[in-house]
């Protein structure tokens, strides 16, 4: 095919827009080297459907869509997903899961392509020798072998490849893979250091953070070759342009993270920590006591974002005056490239 798509477009964010990441469970049935979920911080409760339906209402809006993304652990553990989201889509919400693969209670025929947005598939790598010492053993051919199941049932499918030192050089080999299955969403997404990463035993033998030179070379390429290929492309800035402005998520759009214990949280990276700015208690949605991630929403640092340099620093690399070489954007800041037709 030839190269036909554009360069990649920042996705500034937009006033008023709701995104609501939503943690039914935190059990999963894998045990994911980088797993983000941290129990003592998230809980480990499985909502039940009445609990879930009755927060779902206090972030809906009734006047326009929100978008919801259902997670877990793995959320297709949840026995009454399905019709969760039947009853999310009846809220005004475009729907999409979340999963490792593994679709368990039949989730394929006991949802509908017409009830589902998007189903979004967990991947590390481009065979077993990549995904599955990151995933777990035989990850990689179960996900593989439902997505392909999803499509052939007519689901939107889209595939979130988690980038670190494991496996950035092997990104390249997913666009192909992708476009032979069918698959119609990429999302290339920057290694974290919650939950596992940053508490886990691996951190003392593996560097799992990608260094900028690494990225800027990798990423944007692969994902203009994944477009060439048909592929909707989204992935994290990460770094800011000199000219750019740093802008916070959560002072202009909204995203709430909601997980099994009733905290919201507005940036993810302060998940490891009781820095939630909400709680849902009685079913209200409450603001939380204390010194918070909303304090520092607004600060301004020569770094970018104050929550990466706080708490994930090893990002940030400096001149020999003290200058940061780059600054980093909001983590939830995503540049795209939408394949373009002809």
């Amino acid at each position: 095919m030839a190269d036909i798509a554009t360069n990649a477009r920042t996705v500034g964010f937009k006033q008023g827009e709701r995104n609501v990441f939503f943690h039914l469970l935190t059990a999963c049935n894998l045990n994911c080297r980088h797993c983000y979920i941290n129990l003592p911080q998230h809980g480990s409760e499985t909502l039940p459907k009445k609990t879930a339906l009755d927060w779902l209402k206090l972030f809906a809006r009734p006047d326009r869509e929100s978008n919801l993304i259902l997670l877990g652990g793995e959320p297709t553990l949840h026995p009454d997903l399905a019709e969760i989201i039947r009853s999310a889509k009846s809220m005004r919400y475009t729907v999409t899961v979340d999963s490792n693969g593994f679709l368990f209670h039949d989730f394929l025929e006991r949802a509908t392509p017409r009830e589902l947005d998007f189903l979004s598939f967990s991947l590390d790598g481009p065979d077993p020798s990549v995904n599955d010492p990151i995933r777990g053993e035989h990850v990689f051919s179960t996900c593989a072998e439902n997505l392909r199941k999803a499509v052939q049932a007519g689901f939107n499918t889209s595939v979130i490849y988690t980038v670190s030192n494991l496996n950035i050089d092997h990104l390249h080999r997913m666009p192909p893979l992708l476009a032979e299955w069918g698959v119609k969403r990429f999302f290339i997404q920057v290694i974290g250091m919650r939950g596992k990463t940053a508490r886990g035993d691996d951190r003392k033998q593996i560097s799992w953070q990608v260094d900028p030179g690494h990225w800027l070379r990798v990423v944007p390429q692969v994902a203009k070759e994944a477009a060439n290929l048909g592929l909707h492309v989204t992935f994290p800035k990460v770094f800011l342009e000199p000219a750019e402005t740093f802008e916070c998520a959560g002072l202009v759009a909204e995203n709430y993270f909601i997980f099994p214990n009733g905290r919201v949280y507005q940036c993810p990276l302060c998940e490891d920590y009781p820095l939630h700015t909400y709680n849902i208690k009685d079913h209200k949605l409450t603001k939380h006591e204390g010194i918070n991630e909303d304090r520092f929403f607004p600060l301004s640092i020569p770094e970018g974002c104050v929550m990466n340099k706080l708490l994930q620093p090893d990002n940030i690399e400096y001149l020999a005056d003290g200058t940061p070489r780059h600054r980093i954007s909001c983590c939830l800041l995503k540049q795209e490239i939408v394949p373009q037709s002809g």
